[in-house]
């Protein structure tokens, strides 16, 4: 199989084109600084400049481009990069895959797509929320429009909380934990849909060849609210985590982004489940006691 692939240079990227190339396949990476190996393509995915040749006989394309949204003020200017940084490489990746004939899109999305939820149990059938999160991942999965126009099978990767210790998130909980910082956010009541990176990757893998398309969920079949998950972690790092983060004080650390942190989505991963996917780590203990090794 060969997959080209865009925004790959973080951790979950890193891991899918480490483990697509361990198994055989031929992986292009669409970089945007000078290429450093035959298998690195230099693009501009604001201008659209790119080397359409490098699509010629590839079975998939795997964008996952997007400035990162946490550990961010939401300025207004950082809200129109996070806005551009996913629309501009999309519609361009959509295009080539349209007019190229490639048969397959995954393509990044995430969760916030449903807005602050409580306690309702949401699916890939649930409507989109009305916050700026929500608004962008819109946003985002329309700017695939070409691709779906010409039956490409595009699939949108609403990804939640990824676990692994190679990523910002869980180093940073899990450091604030040890140190007995470990802390509830706000009513601790919002649900956080999570998935081990071990399980991310593997969802990845499966979207290349399975036929699913549209939204797909990627998240673990059992999301906990936030103190279910501070109290989980500080268990597998015995600590204990009595703390809370009252909500002015997280809005007034964070800004807008702290929509994110005390708003919740119970979100299940059913398009996943329904095409057959095994879960390696199905709760949060099994997937801590796993990525914190």
């Amino acid at each position: 199989m060969k997959v080209v692939a865009a925004g790959v240079s973080g951790f979950l990227g890193t891991r899918l084109t480490n483990a697509l190339t361990e198994a055989g396949h031929t992986v292009v990476r669409l970089v945007r600084s000078e290429p450093t190996g035959p298998h690195e393509s230099l693009w501009n995915p604001h201008s659209g400049d790119l080397d359409s040749s490098v699509f010629d006989g590839a079975d998939a394309v795997v964008n996952l481009c997007g400035a990162p949204t946490a550990f961010h003020r939401w300025t207004q200017d950082y809200k129109h990069l996070l806005l551009t940084s996913r629309v501009n490489p999309t519609r361009v990746l959509a295009a080539e895959c349209a007019r190229l004939g490639v048969p397959v899109l995954l393509n990044a999305s995430a969760v916030g797509y449903y807005g602050a939820r409580g306690t309702e149990i949401v699916t890939e059938h649930t409507g989109p929320g009305d916050s700026f999160l929500a608004d962008l991942c819109v946003q985002w999965e329309a700017a695939t429009a070409a691709a779906e126009a010409a039956d490409v099978r595009v699939v949108h990767l609403r990804t939640g909380l990824v676990l692994g210790m190679d990523g910002d998130l869980l180093k940073i909980m899990s450091l604030l934990t040890r140190l007995w910082a470990g802390a509830r956010l706000g009513s601790g009541e919002q649900y956080y849909p999570w998935i081990s990176a071990t399980d991310h990757l593997a969802a990845m893998l499966f979207l290349l060849t399975h036929p699913v398309h549209g939204p797909a969920n990627l998240t673990a079949p059992y999301p906990v609210t936030n103190a279910e998950f501070t109290k989980e972690l500080g268990r597998a790092l015995h600590r204990p985590t009595p703390w809370v983060v009252p909500e002015f004080a997280i809005r007034a650390l964070v800004g807008e982004f702290a929509d994110e942190l005390v708003d919740g989505r119970r979100a299940v991963p059913a398009a996943l489940h329904d095409a057959g996917f095994q879960f390696a780590h199905r709760t949060l203990p099994e997937a801590l006691a796993a990525e914190l090794r």
